[in-house]
């Protein structure tokens, strides 16, 4: 297997310009330029359930906890039910992420003296440089939230990107950012499962996922149809969100961590690097070359949610930040602005960061296993 130069002989990519849409009052297009969406309070708790109803917000919070092994559920049911399960969790959790984080809902590996704003944007562009990415080329975005990366991948290579989403919420919010940010000839969105896609085989000259496939109930089935809608000769590049060999299954603090993370993420169960590789072998590919991006990362990719840091440009992701939107959600569900249930999406997704700050501390959790894969031009 070909291994990749050391990263830290890798320059910091260069940056594709911001630019400002028009005819939008200018507090939104400094929040746009900024990768923020969601511009108050008033807007995440207005989109709190997505597609739920208000009045079944609360039931649905109910439901989505009964999945999760925090709340004594089984992995196995998680599995069998993960479609109802991750579209109630992004229902439910959408508007937290797009008020937090923008419009790319992701981690990155990061430079001393970037912020994180820019550290994501160059995640995005060394993906699509891995793939090789031209102009002309048709891609999939399995997995693609709203569309942050989506976008900003189709505008750096000049390529038609398709994002597959099963959530209609997200593919709502995605259609409406790709109007304004004057996309929609170039990239569009396909509602289906990824375990199913509905698309023939050999479509694709490219695919990627950031961060989605791990809410996949079967690595391998979800490869195998990655692999199928591919070009023979193209590529595969993803960042897969892995426990590490530090994980110990028998330490109750280690499972404590993972149960935490996969509560506040929806995800069935979280697998190992070599599980991962493994089942990207068995679905078919080649392997060209991965890497734990986490390992070298000048600064801890979990950073922005650490509760030991400051930072005013993501302030909303800071402790302080999280705590003010608790409190912020807790008072406008109190007064029937937000829909009931707000308050617990919004705790479960403090369990989740606290869960993945220590998962990183401890080096027992990365959400940017990469790796890059080819489909043999012949099988």
């Amino acid at each position: 297997m070909l291994k990749p130069p050391p990263a830290s002989s890798i320059p910091p990519l260069p940056l594709a310009g911001r630019r400002l849409t028009p005819r939008r009052p200018l507090s939104r297009e400094l929040f746009a330029a900024n990768g923020m969406s969601r511009t108050g309070a008033l807007d995440l708790a207005s989109g709190v359930g997505g597609k739920i109803t208000k009045d079944e917000v609360k039931s649905a919070v109910d439901d989505y906890e009964k999945y999760h092994g925090y709340y004594g559920g089984k992995e196995e049911a998680r599995k069998s039910n993960y479609t109802d399960m991750v579209n109630k969790y992004y229902d439910l959790a959408t508007s937290f992420y797009e008020y937090g984080w923008g419009e790319s809902f992701h981690f990155a590996h990061r430079w001393n003296g970037e912020s994180l704003r820019e550290s994501i944007k160059r995640h995005e562009h060394f993906l699509a440089l891995q793939l090789g990415l031209k102009p002309g080329m048709k891609v999939l975005d399995v997995g693609c939230g709203i569309g942050g990366p989506l976008r900003e991948i189709a505008k750096f290579s000049l390529t038609s990107v398709t994002g597959l989403n099963n959530n209609e919420y997200q593919i709502s919010r995605g259609k409406e950012l790709n109007r304004v940010a004057g996309v929609s000839g170039t990239c569009d969105f396909v509602k289906a499962d990824f375990m199913k896609m509905p698309f023939s085989d050999n479509t694709f000259d490219a695919v990627y996922a950031i961060e989605a496939t791990c809410h996949a109930p079967d690595p391998v089935g979800c490869y195998k149809e990655i692999y199928r809608v591919l070009k023979p000769g193209q590529c595969f590049a993803v960042y897969e969100w892995c426990i590490t060999d530090h994980y110990d299954p028998n330490n109750a603090t280690h499972k404590k961590i993972k149960d935490e993370i996969e509560l506040g993420n929806g995800l069935p169960d979280i697998r190992s690097t070599q599980q991962c590789l493994q089942a990207v072998k068995d679905a078919g590919f080649e392997v060209i070359w991965d890497k734990d991006l986490a390992d070298d990362s000048p600064v801890p990719w979990y950073l922005p949610l650490d509760p030991s840091r400051f930072s005013l440009s993501s302030f909303r992701l800071t402790t302080v930040g999280r705590t003010l939107t608790r409190t912020m959600v807790k008072a406008l569900e109190y007064v029937g602005l937000a829909p009931q249930g707000s308050e617990r999406v919004s705790n479960f997704l403090e369990k989740a960061a606290e869960g993945l700050v220590e998962g990183g501390k401890k080096e027992l959790f990365t959400p940017m296993y990469f790796f890059l894969v080819r489909k043999p031009l012949s099988e």
